[in-house]
C-alpha cells in the first residue's frame, strides 16, 4: 500500500489526515441496463502485480454513453479503461469534483502510486465514476453524479456525507476527452464538472487512494503546475485540460457560478 505524506502546505483546517481502513471489497449490484462485453481483456496475469484492493474496484461497473451523453449501457471499470476498448470508441460517465474552502482555496490531491491510471499525478480534489446502480444511473444524470462524488469524497478523503450533503455540489457543466496512462490503460470520458465551496472539518485520505494533498491558492496555480512539471512529475490529463481553459475564470466566480451552468453543451477539450 502506498504510503501517504503529508504536504507541508495542507490547511490547518485538514490537521487529521489519518489514513482510514481499507474496508474489504463490497458487492456492487449492477442496473437493469444493457452489460457490453468487452473484446479485449488483459489476461489475469497482467493484473498480478497490480495494487489489490484497486484491481477489485476494476469489477465495478461504470455506464457506458454515446457522444450526447446518452447512456447505452454499462461496462467493468477494467473494461472501460483498457486502451484497446477505448480505441474501438468505449466512452463512459464520469465526474471531476472542485472542493474549494472558504478562503477561495483548491483542494488538490496527489493520487496515490497504488492508482492503476495515472498513479502519482496531481489532479482536483475527487475524480471517479457514477456506477450503473440505481442509485447513481438515475433518469436525471446529474443527480447519480452528485450521490456518486458524495460516496467516492468519503472513499478517497474520509469526507462523511453530513458533511457534504447533495445541495453542496453545485454542477457546472461537462467536458469529453480521451487520454492514455499508458500502453494498457487509459481515459474516455464524459466528464461532470462539479464545484463545492465549504471548510471541512473532518478529513482523513485513504493512503490507498491519496498520496499527499494541499490547498492551493488561485494566483499560485500556474507556479504549482510548473513546479510539478520542472519535477519531473504530472498533472493528470483532465485537470490540466480544465486547468487550460475554464478554472481560471470559473475560479474568479466562486460567489456566482450559476452564469457558468450549461447542461446544452458537451465541451470537447482535447
Amino acid at each position: 500500500m502506498a504510503g501517504f505524506r503529508r504536504d507541508a502546505m495542507i490547511s490547518s483546517a485538514v490537521k487529521n489526515t489519518s489514513a482510514l481502513t481499507v474496508p474489504p471489497p463490497k458487492t456492487i449490484a449492477k442496473s437493469p441496463v444493457l452489460s457490453c462485453r468487452a473484446e479485449a481483456s488483459p489476461p489475469p496475469s497482467m493484473l498480478d502485480d497490480l495494487d489489490p484492493f484497486q484491481v477489485q474496484l476494476l469489477k465495478e461497473e461504470c455506464i457506458l454513453v454515446d457522444e450526447n451523453d446518452k447512456a447505452v449501457g454499462s461496462g467493468s471499470k477494467k473494461d472501460c479503461h483498457l486502451m484497446s476498448n477505448i480505441n474501438k470508441g468505449w466512452l463512459h460517465r464520469a465526474f471531476s469534483v472542485f472542493l474549494f474552502n472558504s478562503k477561495g482555496e483548491l483542494l488538490i490531491q496527489q493520487r496515490s502510486d497504488a492508482k492503476i491510471t495515472f498513479p502519482g499525478q496531481y489532479t482536483n480534489s475527487c475524480c471517479s465514476h457514477p456506477l450503473a446502480v440505481p442509485s447513481e444511473h438515475t433518469e436525471d444524470p446529474v443527480l447519480g453524479v452528485k450521490r456518486a462524488a458524495q460516496r467516492r469524497i468519503f472513499a478517497e478523503l474520509g469526507i462523511p456525507a453530513d458533511e457534504l450533503p447533495l445541495e453542496c455540489f453545485q454542477y457546472i457543466t461537462r467536458i469529453k476527452y480521451i487520454a492514455a496512462s499508458d500502453g494498457m490503460w487509459g481515459e474516455h470520458e464524459v466528464d461532470y464538472i462539479l464545484f463545492v465551496k465549504k471548510d471541512i472539518k473532518v478529513m482523513k485520505p485513504d493512503p490507498n487512494e491519496i498520496k499527499s494533498i494541499r490547498y492551493l491558492k488561485r494566483e499560485d496555480l500556474k507556479n504549482f503546475a510548473n513546479e510539478i512539471e520542472n519535477r519531473g512529475e504530472k498533472l493528470t490529463p483532465w485537470f490540466k485540460l480544465i486547468m487550460n481553459t475554464f478554472l481560471e475564470e470559473w475560479w474568479s466566480n466562486l460567489d456566482n457560478l450559476k452564469k457558468f451552468e450549461s447542461h446544452d453543451k458537451i465541451h470537447k477539450l482535447n
